[in-house]
């Protein structure tokens, strides 16, 4: 998962919104973890389901990484908007995990990252969204779909590495 957030971070542009689903221990935090250290940003991505969000600036001239954890939030669009995302969205790439059906209105263009954990992948590692033991017994498939204009053309089969895990 973290090798995949770092192929995907070469594709990602500032204003770019990803959202991110999958059950808890899917790997979505650690995606984004490879996230953040292909747009080289500052700090430790962790999961944000205490604070909401925490913003990652950049250490070079890439975006920021914006990762917010919709998790807790129960509500939709009016919830997220004091995290003023559509203002930090322009400039920055957004990740916004459990964010299906919540923050989609924040931009016409966006990309669905689906994290589908195989039956019986519990036991390796057992760690919280995925960190697993490097051993690539934590089988995942993972399905990406562009939503807009922005991802009409973006060939998003570069990212798909036959035979592997995760």
């Amino acid at each position: 998962m973290r090798e995949l957030g770092r192929s995907l971070a070469r594709l990602l542009l500032p204003g770019d919104l990803v959202l991110l689903t999958g059950e808890l221990g899917a790997g979505k935090t650690t995606l984004t973890r490879g996230l953040g250290e292909g747009l080289d940003v500052r700090g430790a991505v962790t999961s944000p389901t205490f604070v909401i969000a925490r913003v990652h600036p950049p250490l070079g001239d890439g975006p920021p990484l914006v990762h917010v954890d919709a998790y807790r939030l129960g509500g939709g669009l009016e919830e997220m908007e004091d995290l003023d995302l559509d203002v930090s969205l322009p400039e920055s790439v957004v990740v916004v995990e459990w964010g299906e059906g919540k923050v989609e209105e924040l931009s016409e263009d966006r990309l669905h990252v689906v994290i589908e954990r195989s039956v019986g992948s519990e036991a390796a590692g057992g760690a919280e969204d995925g960190a697993g033991d490097g051993s690539g017994e934590d089988a995942r498939t993972v399905t990406l779909t562009g939503v807009g204009g922005r991802w009409a053309g973006q060939d998003l089969s570069v990212l798909a590495e036959p035979g592997e895990n995760g």
